[in-house]
């Protein structure tokens, strides 16, 4: 690959990162077209599976560093597509619950056949894996430090 062309550094490992999650996103696009779904949905799937019975809208964005109204219309197309369902809460009647319907737990455990992910990321050795793991966490914590946020449930325990 080229270099960049720039003296900035921070701004050119950062157009690395980005060129890096683009292409990943569409490798992975590509894996689950199979399955009839998009990486964004898998990634909604999976982030409900997490949750539980107590997934809303706004815990699903939060989850994600999404917009609310992102999710509320990603949920809003699986759910017509009958990959979730949304209802009302019980006890908070304002509140919306989501949860996987049939066809929605079977594109979840298709999505969790993750391929694309893994033979790209075989090119990394495991000391690789580790040295390269502490320095992007340090990179989301500080983003998210940024942003005013909390820390996301997979970056907590690390």
């Amino acid at each position: 690959m080229r270099r960049f062309p720039s003296k900035d550094r921070d701004y050119e490992l950062w157009w690395l990162i980005l060129h890096l999650r683009r292409a990943m996103r569409k490798i992975r696009a590509r894996e689950l077209f199979q399955y009839g779904i998009t990486p964004e949905e898998a990634t909604v799937l999976f982030v409900v599976q997490a949750i539980g019975n107590k997934a809303t809208p706004a815990e699903i964005a939060r989850y994600l560093l999404r917009e609310p109204h992102t999710i509320s219309g990603l949920l809003s197309r699986m759910a017509e597509g009958g990959l979730v369902r949304k209802s009302k809460d019980l006890d908070r009647k304002n509140m919306v619950r989501v949860e996987l319907t049939d066809k929605g737990h079977k594109a979840y455990k298709q999505s969790t056949k993750r391929e694309s992910i893994h033979r790209v990321m075989s090119c990394l050795s495991e000391e690789d894996r580790q040295q390269i793991r502490v320095p992007l966490e340090k990179l989301c914590r500080k983003a998210l430090e940024e942003l005013g946020g909390r820390q996301p449930p997979f970056l907590r325990s690390v």
